[in-house]
């Protein structure tokens, strides 16, 4: 409980934020009515993290019985990253502006004799132990228009507001060993699957904070909120870059999460890890 208040706090300050700075666009000055862009290749290696209820009588493998949902924590799981492609595009035209980022991630492992994992929420019987296959695909786009609210040597702040989704596709796999009994139970081996394609609006700001000789060094920000198909999303991300003539070279610490309404497959998620990208202006 306390968590969800705290996010529908920070939700709350954020939007009232918002429509306190923007007063401030009625006074801004357009700077140019030349387009100008931006291109950023990143590598982010997030650790993965929520869970996941598995319908058991899904797929087969050896099963087709039935039986209880497998409920799975990702992170218990999931330590492998087998393919990633990360990238963003921003333009600006005086003193608005778009912005999108796209991420497409690929996570997978097995896990031999565990126990971390429930079946109908109940833990396990003694004695009995699985072998679990968790496979991930997801892509993660934003998009947003922006409006540039400060714009100074030493720092920088956009207003945005948009779109994301999350579109994701789960697969399972197991295989149990150990006494089972006759208590309700997945069949002894099988794999199921989940998908989700998931629509939120977001609000949010971005910018940058600049110091050192020549502003050369700068501190990057976003952060986001949103709900909709989601209870609630929220994205920051904070780093340290350098100003080079052709562009900047960042690195920096990205947090996406999602709470999921109830009754969803998916009940949380969140990606939390470092970040390196290079950035083209032109």
């Amino acid at each position: 409980m306390k968590r969800c208040n705290s996010r529908r706090a920070a939700a709350g300050l954020l939007t009232a934020g918002l429509c306190a700075l923007f007063p401030v666009l009625a006074q801004a000055q357009t700077a140019t009515d030349e387009w100008k862009w931006g291109a950023t290749i990143y590598g982010w290696f997030p650790a993965i993290g929520g869970s996941t209820s598995f319908p058991s009588n899904a797929g087969g493998g050896g099963g087709g019985g039935g039986g209880p949902s497998i409920d799975v924590s990702t992170k218990q799981v999931i330590d492998a990253l087998k393919f990633a492609f990360m990238g963003s595009i921003e333009g600006r035209k005086g003193q608005w502006g778009f912005w999108t980022d796209v991420v497409y991630a690929d996570f997978g492992a097995s896990k031999s004799a565990t126990r971390d994992f429930t079946v109908g929420h109940e833990p396990l019987p003694v004695g009995v132990d699985a072998n679990l296959s968790l496979d991930i695909k997801s892509w993660i786009w934003t998009l947003a228009g922006t409006y540039n609210l400060v714009s100074k040597p030493d720092y920088t702040l956009d207003a945005l507001a948009g779109a994301r989704l999350l579109d994701m596709d789960q697969t399972l796999g197991w295989s149990f060993s150990g006494t089972i009994g006759e208590s309700a139970f997945p069949p002894r081996s099988g794999s199921a699957n989940v998908t989700v394609s998931n629509w939120d609006g977001v609000v949010g700001v971005k910018g940058r904070a600049s110091f050192g000789a020549d502003h050369k060094w700068f501190v990057p920000y976003y952060l986001d909120v949103g709900t909709g198909q989601s209870k609630f999303t929220w994205q920051a991300i904070a780093g340290i870059g350098y100003e080079f003539g052709w562009g900047s070279v960042v690195g920096a610490w990205r947090y996406l999460g999602y709470d999921m309404k109830s009754g969803k497959p998916i009940e949380s998620l969140h990606f939390s890890g470092p970040a390196i990208g290079v950035m083209f202006r032109w």
